[in-house]
C-alpha cells in the first residue's frame, strides 16, 4: 500500500493493542463484536484517524447476532478511498486493523484494502502479502465474497481465499479443530 503512503501495515487482536501504541499508528479500522465497550487503549495513541464498524464474525444468520452485510464492506472500502485521498497530505503513515482476535474480520478487511489498491496484483500476490503481515490469517469468506463482488473482481478473490485456507491448513493443522468448534465449517469445505 505504499501508493498510499501508508508504509506499515498492522492487523492485531484487542489484547495486543497496548503494545502498538508507541508505534505512531495513523490509521486505524477497529471491527467490533456490537454491544462491546470502547477499547480505552486508544487514548494511549498518538494523533491518528479511527472508524469503527460494528458487526459479529459470523457466516449468517444467528439469532440476535449482527452477520456481516454488504454495507460493512461498502463502508470499509470508503476507508480505503480515504487513505487513497489523504495520500498527498502524508509522508509515511500506519495502518492498524483489528477485531477481538486479529484473525478474520480484521484479515478480511486489510485483504480487501490491498486489493482495492492494488487492482493488477494478482489474489495469490495479495494472500501472499496477507499472511506476510498476519501469518495467521483466516479472512472471513462472507465479507471476502461482497469485497469480491464490490471490487468487480469476478470470483478471483474468492478462488483466491479458497488456496489460501488450503495453505493455511496446512501450515496451520491445528485451525481444522479450531474451525470446526467455531462453526465454520463451511470455511473449511471451501479449501483446496
Amino acid at each position: 500500500m505504499q501508493s498510499l503512503s501508508i508504509s506499515t501495515l498492522t492487523i492485531c487482536g484487542i489484547e495486543e493493542l497496548p503494545a502498538h501504541s508507541l508505534r505512531r499508528v495513523s490509521h486505524v479500522l477497529s471491527l467490533l463484536d456490537p454491544g462491546l465497550p470502547e477499547i480505552d487503549t486508544f487514548g494511549t495513541y498518538g494523533e491518528h484517524h479511527r472508524v469503527t464498524l460494528r458487526f459479529h464474525d459470523i457466516l449468517g444468520p444467528s439469532q440476535g447476532m449482527t452477520p456481516p452485510q454488504p454495507g460493512h464492506v461498502e463502508q470499509i472500502l470508503q476507508f480505503g478511498e480515504g487513505l487513497r485521498a489523504g495520500a498527498g497530505e502524508r509522508v509515511e503513515g500506519h495502518l492498524l486493523v483489528h477485531c477481538h482476535m486479529g484473525i478474520s474480520r480484521s484479515t478480511a478487511a486489510m485483504l480487501m484494502l490491498m486489493a482495492q489498491n492494488d487492482a493488477d496484483t494478482s489474489e495469490d500476490a495479495l494472500f501472499e502479502r496477507l499472511r506476510a503481515v498476519r501469518p495467521q490469517a483466516w479472512p472471513n469468506s462472507v465479507m471476502i465474497g461482497f469485497a469480491d463482488e464490490q471490487l468487480g473482481r469476478g470470483g478471483r478473490l474468492t478462488e483466491g481465499l479458497r488456496r489460501h485456507y488450503g495453505h493455511q491448513l496446512k501450515v496451520q493443522p491445528q485451525y481444522t479443530d479450531w474451525m470446526t468448534r467455531l462453526g465454520r465449517g463451511r470455511e473449511l469445505e471451501m479449501a483446496v
